[in-house]
């Protein structure tokens, strides 16, 4: 098997669109690493390239500029979202910026269609899972720790409702449901993701949810309202046996 194949609601007159998905890059100044053949190699094999946050390891705008530069490589549409590690430095919009500057099709509360499929991004939050979802209530902090999680939902939903395509695929850097966290430490689930997210994303019919964020959880899962969802970390094991997972939609 080389690929996830979804179920978006195709008819005879829609094009499958092929969607190579990937997170966690950590694109750092002194590794050496280069993502230029990879993306060359992605360009030939799918048509969307999707990329799920963490796309730098300390939110430089230095390597922000190194993404940049091996993204010249990738001749199909690039969109994505940032994650957490791209907020380190304070430098974040300075480092989407230069993302969009080389192409990049950066999603932040956004929406934007590619032949015929609505893609929705938000980097997403933590609060935990289910009944375990941390509840605004106590200190100010700890209300306005679920209140960022409450806005990015909301910036989620209304992003959502802005989709006219009948396919749709749901970026986030964070996770929407604890199924695709499994094999990390159960002590830092609450800081993997939100229940809350999977909840807003259940209102609405979509093809697809891609994640990033968990290093060591797995693959594949399920919202509560049984849409699929797909941890693309860069190190998760997928179907495709290559960094990148490939969607068919």
């Amino acid at each position: 098997m080389s690929a996830a194949k979804v179920n978006g609601g195709m008819s005879d007159v829609e094009k499958t669109l092929k969607i190579a998905a990937m997170g966690d890059l950590h694109v750092r100044e002194d590794n050496g690493i280069s993502y230029r053949d990879l993306f060359s190699d992605i360009s030939k094999e799918a048509d969307v390239l999707v990329l799920a946050g963490d796309l730098t390891d300390l939110g430089k705008p230095k390597e922000a500029e190194i993404l940049a530069q091996d993204l010249k490589a990738c001749s199909i549409p690039v969109v994505g979202v940032l994650g957490n590690h791209d907020y380190e430095c304070g430098a974040h919009e300075e480092v989407a910026h230069i993302l969009r500057k080389a192409g990049m099709k950066l999603l932040d509360g956004q929406s934007v269609e590619i032949d015929g499929v609505g893609f929705v991004g938000v980097k997403g939050f933590a609060g935990g899972f289910g009944r375990r979802m941390l509840g605004s209530f106590g200190e100010p902090a700890i209300k306005q720790f679920v209140s960022e999680t409450m806005n990015e939902t909301l910036r989620l939903e209304n992003a959502m409702r802005q989709v006219r395509a009948k396919r749709s695929v749901v970026i986030l850097h964070y996770a929407p449901v604890a199924d695709t966290i499994e094999s990390e430490p159960l002590e830092i689930y609450p800081f993997l993701g939100s229940s809350r997210l999977a909840e807003t994303i259940d209102r609405f019919k979509v093809s697809a949810i891609v994640h990033g964020h968990a290093h060591r959880g797995r693959f594949e899962g399920r919202t509560p309202g049984g849409q699929p969802v797909y941890n693309v970390a860069k190190h998760i094991e997928k179907p495709t046996g290559k960094p990148y997972a490939i969607l068919e939609i």
